[in-house]
């Protein structure tokens, strides 16, 4: 049967199809889909992992045990994950297990444009990258009979563009994998220096073996053209913008098995054509494998390092005009990213704000509080840096930053690598105050549920983490919960925790205001013959205020009614739309 999927779903189609068993993965866009669309399927046990480095070691557990499994993540959370990637290509698998890693060229939703095949080369491990989702439907099948041919984990390496477009993808049949024994065998599965050593090995024999799999398999395919003045190698996105912009004018060497890449398949694809070009994003990884061989090639001196491709780019930098496009249309106002109306986070990044503080900042969609006009956030890294360095600033500058500096993160990330964080700050003692912004959700990546919402992937009653009682747990004695639309209480619970002499944690609780349980309150509006012009108001950055004949205004279309604007207010200018005054 023939169907239109996203590149997302055809990857979990084909989860369902391979046999796959255990599912485990960390949500990060674009790769979130993947395992929600899997989740789908009964015969698949699916779940949301803390972080990535335990959805691996989840996946790697069920591979031990005997069923296939997978895990999936984007580009930074590989990075989270590297540690147990790089010791799983000595140990190997028992049943097929593939890790599938979605890289964000052109930073789509991303704090870097890192190129995953990089991990690949580093681990040694093979690592195939569609171009459609037929071919991620193919792909994931493929790549479970090469993790157990090879004995080994293998990575599928999606992007944006392939993962969130829409192809039509032949379905297939279920296969059920039989059940493979575990067997006892430290040699392979205990990584002691003793036994590395004797695996290392192992591990070079299989990549030779795998490169002479690279130089037969379909993976890889030669596209005849009737040109052969020049020659293609590409892979992925870039492969289908070629063949829009040439189609079948210029011989193409599509990759498929990214790594290892083949030898005499390229070197004999070379030695038909005139010009040889390899258009690929982000890094040379194919171009220095040509250059290698001794190959002359053209890549990156005609093609960016940075950003997405596109047919228009591609025509540009091989000398053909560029198609006509729809352009932009010219004065149209900016329209940058920005918190929601009714967003919990708002009225602490006020407070924040106010106060003038430093705050360090983490990953996830308070990144937002960063812009204007709160420009709360001081600094951004990575998945839980935000307590860290909250640490380490406070103690490289002493009793003074630590009381002007926070840090604030998220519930979801708090679990994903904030506690190490928090347990850094109790045992080695800064008078530290980190600030777990809870709105009950995984918010950036679309609603995913955690440790701390109570229940799991399918929606189902899961076991909770009471926050309170782990932050006590851990060596904070004070702990305060607060109500962020509440600005008086939220400003006295910072200023306090400031002033202490030991580390505190404040808990900053409001569940998003766009998980269908919270019910929107009534929209407000403002009496403009109160209203002084003052602007107290915008300072809160919400979308549905905006001034309009000298005034505030607010959209009551967005309004969602959390009244925090109200408290801004020194006239009362602010009314329910019955004009009675703001009561709470």
């Amino acid at each position: 049967m023939k169907e239109l999927m996203l590149g997302n779903k055809a990857i979990a189609r084909g989860l369902y199809e391979a046999g796959v068993a255990v599912a485990s993965s960390y949500p990060g866009t674009p790769s979130t889909e993947t395992t929600e669309e899997a989740a789908k399927f009964e015969e698949i046990y699916c779940e949301w992992a803390p972080n990535e480095k335990v959805a691996m070691e989840t996946a790697f557990g069920a591979s031990r045990a005997g069923k296939r499994s997978y895990c999936a993540m984007k580009h930074v959370g590989l990075n989270v994950a590297a540690d147990p990637l790089f010791t799983m290509s000595y140990t190997g698998v028992n049943a097929g297990m593939v890790i599938l890693v979605a890289d964000d060229p052109g930073m789509h939703s991303s704090q870097n444009e890192q190129d995953s095949r990089h991990y690949a080369i580093a681990a040694k491990m093979p690592m195939l990258e569609p171009a459609d989702s037929q071919e991620a439907k193919d792909f994931i099948i493929e790549a479970y009979d090469i993790s157990e041919q090879f004995d080994t984990p293998v990575l599928i390496k999606m992007c944006t563009r392939v993962a969130h477009s829409q192809s039509v993808v032949e379905t297939g049949e279920r296969i059920e994998v039989p059940v493979k024994p575990y067997v006892k065998d430290a040699g392979k599965y205990v990584m002691v220096p003793a036994n590395a050593k004797r695996r290392h090995p192992i591990v070079e024999e299989r990549t030779q073996k795998l490169i002479a799999f690279a130089e037969e398999s379909s993976l890889n395919r030669v596209e005849e053209g009737s040109d052969t003045s020049m020659g293609i190698i590409t892979s992925s996105t870039s492969y289908q913008y070629v063949k829009e912009v040439f189609g079948d004018k210029y011989p193409v060497l599509k990759i498929g098995l990214i790594n290892p890449l083949p030898v005499q398949k390229i070197k004999d694809f070379a030695a038909k054509v005139g010009k040889l070009v390899v258009v690929e994003e982000l890094d040379p990884i194919i171009e220095t494998h040509c250059k290698t061989l001794g190959l002359e090639v053209t890549g990156k001196d005609l093609f960016p390092l940075i950003d997405e491709f596109s047919q228009g780019l591609i025509a540009a930098k091989l000398g053909l005009p560029e198609k006509p496009a729809c352009k932009p249309i010219e004065g149209l106002p900016g329209r940058p990213p920005a918190m929601c109306a009714g967003c919990p986070h708002r009225g602490m990044f006020y407070v924040l704000s106010k106060l003038k503080l430093t705050v360090m900042g983490d990953i996830g969609c308070y990144t937002l509080g960063a812009t204007p006009p709160l420009c709360a956030i001081d600094t951004t890294e990575c998945m839980g840096a935000s307590i860290s360095s909250l640490h380490g600033f406070n103690k490289a500058l002493g009793a003074d930053a630590e009381k002007k500096t926070v840090a604030v993160i998220g519930d979801s990330t708090f679990m994903h690598s904030g506690m190490t964080g928090l347990a850094n700050i109790a045992y080695n003692q800064t008078n530290s105050t980190v600030i777990i912004l809870d709105n009950s959700i995984t918010g950036m990546t679309g609603h995913q549920q955690n440790p701390t919402t109570g229940f799991n992937l399918r929606g189902d009653p899961a076991g909770k983490i009471d926050l309170e009682a782990l932050v006590r747990a851990m060596g904070i004695n004070r702990v305060r919960v607060v109500d962020p639309y509440n600005l008086a209480e939220a400003e006295a619970a910072v200023k306090e925790e400031l002033a202490a002499e030991e580390p505190s944690v404040i808990i900053s609780r409001r569940p998003c205001a766009l998980l269908k349980k919270v019910k929107r309150g009534e929209p407000i509006q403002v009496n403009p013959d109160k209203c002084k012009s003052c602007k107290a108001c915008m300072k809160l950055g919400c979308p549905a205020i905006s001034f309009k004949d000298g005034h505030a205004h607010v959209d009551t279309t967005q309004c969602f009614g959390c009244k925090v604007c109200s408290e801004l207010c020194k006239f009362g200018a602010f009314e329910n739309l019955n004009g009675e005054a703001i009561t709470w």
